[in-house]
């Protein structure tokens, strides 16, 4: 007997098998079985990691909850990290696993939502109003659950659903099955969250699902698809969002590969890989990289916020991470993580659960995201061999939609507007600027990860870079820039954030240090100035334009819903004369200059931002004239 037969042999008698995982990764033609003991830890730090034979050592099961590792919100549910210690592993042929696993239809009864469709859409709206609309982010997922309950023995239903995911599913990153004792998920997630192989680091944002029946795909809505501005700037934020965790993450931030086309059973997804070199624990870098932006929004921190406040019951596992942790033949440690999502958890009472979310964007209307929520659960539970669906048969798997040279241009014409600085590879020194070469600069973080994409700018500008968060009341006299940085929130209110933000500025335009502010530093700036601060009627969130600036046009990439404006190009003010660069229509402050001060309201640093890096070089060599002996100053130790 097989150890797969063997196992399914105990489930025959009504008896657990013990804790296994069956797991078919992307292109392989087989499956790896791993058994062995699951063990409960609190935090990502404590998965254990054994050193020894190389190959998988723990699987690992984290719940969304632990996004609060990173002091961040979340409605904890106390569902725990299960880690399965890995004591036996076995390669076994998909034909094999295809005979042996069982074919019975699996089938439910009950199937409702846990959220009425009338109050998902009440969601939506606050959010659309309250969250997007005040400035508090750019997208935000809002997820509910579909619950049934199991007929029969659920490890054996799980079972049968994953031989129909392997028959029917294709594309799939991982397809699986886990079973911990305490629970059995069963899913196809189309979506790497992270990998470290070989000190190369992977992300892998996705967004956007092109949706199809039948036996053939209609290839003109395809193309219309492709060219949908809605579905072309949610895969650019998202992109943004996985760049600022990459810059984390890696040394030199990530470097943009694609767009590729990602081909399942019953839709297509446009998606982006991120590799860059590191050198963190493959724990910390699961840490540093929860959760992705596909299931969560941007900016992360208060993503997390927003789905506390709009979210009624915690999300148990939606949006988190199977993790298969190890090392490789030189002793390197190894990660592997998809997002769960298209995942279905089975209690051993046999409940039956499928979370699924939808994105919501300043274009969102209530009524297509709550249709949007009901097309994923069926297309899950479809593929998942449930429901008048799972006969359905798929394009013929031979023929690739990203064949056709139609598809190819349109894919390849999504980086004609990007900044190239994520793009290309960038050598040492590529992008130093004379004079500014180890000058010091500090980053004063507005709860905004952009910030760590504005740092490997600022690095491969010459730089040495600082980055502390807003509420960090270190001195900040000992450097030659002080950058004031990017975060959600209302400029206009007396939040902590805002007045600390506020005292910092008004310290630096006081002592004349050198001083750069973005997005939200730079209106927090334009209001100390003197101008007055407006919410936008429509948010700029995720938007690029080619806008005036001090006599140049510039294509850059704004995430704000407020903005500064003026009537005229000048100001004179209490810091002497400012220089504003205005839309000629609303009069909107894009970037001001001073004399030692200089802010933006767009990011530079985005990949919206193709002119991005020569903004940030015009305004340096302005604020840090190349001195005449030595640096201007140095960092406190």
């Amino acid at each position: 007997m097989t150890p797969l037969t063997d196992l399914l042999a105990t489930l025959a008698t009504g008896a657990d098998p013990g804790p296994f995982a069956l797991v078919r990764r992307e292109g392989a033609d087989h499956l790896e079985l791993f058994t062995g003991s699951v063990h409960v830890v609190d935090r990502l730090a404590d998965i254990p990691l054994p050193t020894g034979a190389p190959g998988p050592a723990t699987l690992a099961l984290v719940p969304y909850r632990q996004v609060a590792e990173r002091g961040f919100a979340c409605v904890d549910d106390g569902v725990p990290l299960e880690c399965l210690r890995i004591a036996g592993q076995h390669r076994l042929p998909l034909a094999a696993v295809l005979d042996a696993l069982p074919a019975t239809p699996v089938r439910t009864t009950g199937a409702a939502f846990d959220v009425t469709d009338d109050e998902y859409a009440a969601t939506v709206a606050r959010v659309l109003a309250e969250e997007i609309g005040r400035g508090e982010g750019a997208n935000f997922v809002i997820h509910r659950a579909l619950h049934a309950r199991v007929q029969g023995a659920p490890v054996t239903a799980a079972l049968a659903a994953l031989r129909a995911l392997l028959l029917r599913e294709r594309g799939a990153y991982w397809t699986f099955v886990l079973h911990t004792g305490t629970r059995t998920l069963v899913g196809a997630s189309p979506e790497r969250h992270v990998s470290v192989d070989d000190g190369l680091v992977m992300m892998n944002p996705i967004s956007g699902t092109f949706r199809h029946t039948g036996a053939s795909v209609d290839r003109a809505a395809l193309l219309r698809f492709l060219a949908d501005t809605k579905e072309t700037e949610e895969l650019y934020m998202v992109l943004d969002e996985e760049l600022k965790m990459m810059a984390t993450v890696a040394e030199q931030g990530g470097q943009v590969v694609g767009p590729y086309l990602k081909e399942m059973s019953h839709l297509a997804h446009t998606e982006y890989l991120l590799a860059g070199r590191g050198s963190k624990d493959v724990r910390e870098v699961l840490r540093e990289t929860m959760f992705a932006p596909t299931v969560t929004g941007s900016p992360m921190e208060n993503a997390c916020r927003v789905i506390a406040r709009h979210e009624p019951a915690g999300r148990r596992y939606y949006g988190a991470v199977l993790a298969l942790l190890g090392h490789d033949e030189a002793g390197r440690q190894t990660l592997d993580a998809p997002i769960l999502i298209r995942t279905a958890e089975i209690s051993p009472a046999g409940e039956l659960r499928v979370p699924v979310g939808a994105t919501l964007v300043r274009h969102s209307t209530a009524a297509a995201e709550v249709a949007e929520t009901h097309a994923k659960a069926a297309g899950v539970l479809a593929a998942l061999g449930l429901g008048p669906q799972a006969a359905a048969t798929g394009p013929d798997p031979a023929v690739r939609l990203a064949d056709d040279p139609d598809v190819r241009a349109a894919l390849a014409a999504r980086n004609a507007p990007l900044a190239r600085f994520w793009l290309d590879q960038r050598p040492p020194g590529a992008h130093t600027v004379p004079g500014l070469a180890g000058r010091r600069v500090l980053i004063v973080d507005g709860e905004d990860t952009f910030t760590g994409m504005l740092a490997h700018q600022l690095g491969a500008l010459g730089l040495a870079v600082t980055l502390r968060p807003w509420h960090d009341a270190a001195p900040v006299s000992g450097y030659d820039l002080v950058v004031v940085g990017p975060g959600p929130g209302d400029p206009t209110e007396h939040t902590a954030k805002m007045t600390a933000l506020r005292a910092l500025l008004a310290t630096l335009l006081d002592s004349g240090q050198p001083t750069l502010a973005v997005c939200l530093g730079h209106q927090l700036l334009a209001g100390l100035l003197g101008l007055a601060v407006h919410r936008r009627a429509a948010p700029y969130q995720g938007l690029q334009r080619t806008v005036p600036l001090f006599g140049t046009p510039r294509r850059v990439g704004f995430y704000a819903t407020f903005t500064a404006r003026a009537a005229a190009d000048r100001l004179d003010g209490p810091y002497g004369p400012v220089e504003l660069a205005r839309d000629e229509v609303d009069g909107a402050v894009h970037a001001l200059r001073g004399r030692g001060f200089a802010g933006v309201q767009f990011h530079p640093e985005s990949v919206l931002s193709p002119d991005g890096v020569a903004v940030l070089a015009d305004l340096l060599r302005a604020l840090l004239p190349a001195p005449a002996g030595k640096l201007s100053g140095n960092a406190p130790a």
